[in-house]
């Protein structure tokens, strides 16, 4: 494909400005990979519940 080649075309009909850009703003976001959100880090209460965590319920109401 050429740098003067077009990424797509309109085959029938006459577009605004606007449904172009409409049209581009769906493709662009359709073709973006979908990033899965940073899983959460649980707090120092949860893992204190957990078996064979180090002192368990001791530590986990002190400070850091």
């Amino acid at each position: 494909m050429s740098a003067e080649e077009p990424l797509f075309r309109v085959v029938r009909g006459v577009p605004t400005a606007e449904e172009l850009a409409a049209l581009v703003g769906a493709i662009i976001v359709r073709s973006r990979p979908t990033s899965a959100p940073a899983p959460a880090t649980p707090s120092t209460w949860a893992r204190s519940a957990r078996p064979g965590s180090p002192d368990g319920w001791r530590t986990a109401g002190l400070p850091r």
